[in-house]
């Protein structure tokens, strides 16, 4: 599978302040490609050095083999802030003068519109859009012109559960169509679902690269197990669990914990090793490793903030 952009060694520094660090990873042709990290890891900046609206302190990126260059922008789609839409114009009307600042994609507004699903509502005043369908008419935008490649920041950031699951499928739609998605995100339940492809980020430094599935399936060579359990009293069981041999990370949530072994560790083996230690469990569930433990894992922080 050939690349369609290759990140060498990009460094930035804001005087003493590294925002990246030697990042190198290359995103494949026809992937959905997640910059996953926490905010302040350095994504937006990323993102906006392989659009050249920002300069590399050192280290270099390739579109499709070719420096970056007006050309190669122009058949990029970007979405990295909200376009500056007028609120007294309508849906159809806005993306006109998005078509003629572009200098392109005009004959294309029928057709976007009828990708993110607002055909009925094009000649609505953007003011009566809700939040997903704004984020929908900025994603429209950027499709002017049928781009093949498409770079969003944050798309589904400040929005509800119902406007993130229209972005979710409309991601999912153009990257059937073909399209390259690399996409910047913090939310890292919707990176899992819609994504093939995953870096991550923690500032600055690169921590971990490569297909979802790969990112899931293991860690330093290991096959990775997670149980969900719990029992009347979470707290001896948080105890006794971290001092269990091949449990490498103790997550609590909600009324029960995520605990990640060693693929050696099985569930009856953890149900055995707490009943032992005086603690009968009352929850015991083997699910998919998810891509927020691994996060986790690699990262040791939910937040830098």
């Amino acid at each position: 599978m050939s690349s369609i952009l290759s990140i060498d060694k990009i460094s930035k520094f804001y005087g003493p302040i590294k925002a990246l660090d030697n990042v190198s990873f290359e995103v494949p042709q026809g992937s959905v490609f997640g910059i996953l990290g926490p905010n302040g890891s350095g994504k937006t900046t990323l993102l906006g050095i392989v659009m050249d609206i920002l300069k590399a302190s050192s280290g270099t990126f390739l579109w499709n083999g070719q420096p970056g260059s007006e050309v190669i922008r122009q058949r990029i789609g970007t979405l990295l802030e909200t376009p500056n839409f007028y609120h007294y114009l309508s849906g159809e009307k806005n993306l006109a003068i998005a078509a003629e600042i572009k200098q392109r994609g005009k004959e294309d507004i029928a057709r976007v519109l009828e990708i993110v699903n607002l055909t009925q509502r094009k000649h609505s005043k953007f003011s009566t859009y809700s939040l997903g369908m704004k984020q929908r008419l900025a994603i429209a935008s950027a499709l002017l012109g049928n781009p093949d490649i498409l770079v969003f920041d944050e798309p589904t950031n400040g929005l509800d559960p119902a406007g993130i699951a229209e972005i979710r499928t409309l991601i999912k739609e153009l990257s059937g169509q073909g399209k390259t998605i690399i996409m910047a995100s913090h939310i890292l339940d919707e990176v899992e679902k819609v994504c093939t492809h995953v870096a991550i980020i923690q500032k600055g430094h690169m921590k971990a690269v490569g297909s979802v599935r790969e990112i899931l399936d293991s860690r330093g060579g290991q096959q990775i197990t997670v149980l969900e359990v719990g029992s009347d009293d979470l707290a001896t069981l948080d105890n006794i669990a971290r001092l269990m041999p091949g449990i490498t990370a103790v997550q609590s949530i909600e009324g029960y914990l995520q605990v990640t072994c060693e693929e050696q560790v099985t569930a009856s083996q953890f149900n055995k090793y707490c009943f032992e230690k005086g603690v009968v469990l009352n929850r015991l569930n083997t699910k998919r490793k998810s891509l927020e433990a691994t996060f986790l894992e690699i990262t040791g922080t939910k937040s830098e903030r």
